[in-house]
């Protein structure tokens, strides 16, 4: 698989976390805002779809990929596009949201009205993996988003998505292992997760809960033809990720340069202007 364009398109955005792009004020920008366990992140495209700012911010106001501190959400909402508004110089009128595959219609809601109470219309909803996808471009595999609250996939065959599943396993449950291991807290785990220097030592540690995401994988796709896995979410920062969910299912595993901005990305290109 090749990721040339989808991590160019990456890479963009991860200067526009420290840099703001050129855009024409006259046309409409794109807002993808994505409301995940671990992290919020809003990503603004210009009306060619290509990257202007970002910003995120760490929050645990959900579980598991649903609103759970409703007050919170909205709070880190308002405030990162506040943020950007500043940068930017205009307001942000229209988003577009994600949600993990198979969420209820009362759950997709909450996630509109969070978003709708920062000032912003809500002009598309969609599942995460399909999301993803945009930036992507698969027509046949499996995208699985590894999320911090869940494990989320869709299956694609000739460009439509033909499944979807979710499962409550993600980066959260890598972190308390890591918590459990080494006597500490949630927070100084979470920093260690994110450490490039120590990714190796807490590697074996974390392996189970790995192989357990990969067992969720493999259950799903058993009754259908997978040749390929695309992986994307933050969870699949972790190095060598890919290699252990190749194993377990058998499957050719493979994962952009940086997993983390696919899904917020991709929500930001379904945003209608």
């Amino acid at each position: 698989m090749d990721f040339t364009t989808a991590n160019d398109l990456i890479e963009k955005v991860e200067k526009s976390i420290q840099r703001t792009g050129s855009f024409k004020k006259s046309q409409p920008l794109l807002v993808g805002v994505d409301l995940g366990t671990a992290y919020i992140v809003l990503v603004v495209l210009d009306a060619a779809m290509n990257p202007v700012a970002c910003e995120m911010q760490f929050a645990q106001v959900l579980k598991d990929g649903l609103v759970v501190d409703y007050i919170g959400a909205c709070s880190i909402v308002r405030e990162l596009k506040t943020k950007l508004e500043k940068r930017l110089g205009v307001e942000l009128m229209k988003a577009a949201i994600a949600v993990p595959p198979g969420t209820g219609e009362g759950d997709c809601k909450t996630h509109q009205y969070v978003v709708e109470g920062s000032g912003m219309e809500v002009t598309g909803i969609l599942d995460e993996p399909t999301a993803a996808n945009a930036v992507l471009g698969i027509k046949n595999g499996v995208i699985v988003d590894i999320g911090g609250g869940t494990t989320g996939l869709s299956i694609l065959k000739n460009g439509q998505v033909i499944y979807t599943a979710d499962e409550p396993t993600g980066g959260t449950h890598l972190s308390l292992v890591i918590a459990g291991n080494y006597g500490i807290s949630f927070e100084e785990a979470e920093a260690i997760k994110k450490s490039k220097d120590r990714q190796k030592e807490i590697f074996t540690i974390v392996r189970p809960v790995i192989q357990k995401m990969a067992s969720i994988v493999k259950g799903h796709i058993a009754e259908h033809n997978v040749e390929d896995i695309y992986l994307v979410g933050g969870t699949c920062c972790l190095e060598n990720i890919e290699k252990v969910i190749e194993t377990e299912t058998g499957i050719r595993t493979h994962k952009p340069n940086n997993p983390f901005l696919v899904t917020p990305l991709g929500i930001a290109m379904n945003c209608k202007a």
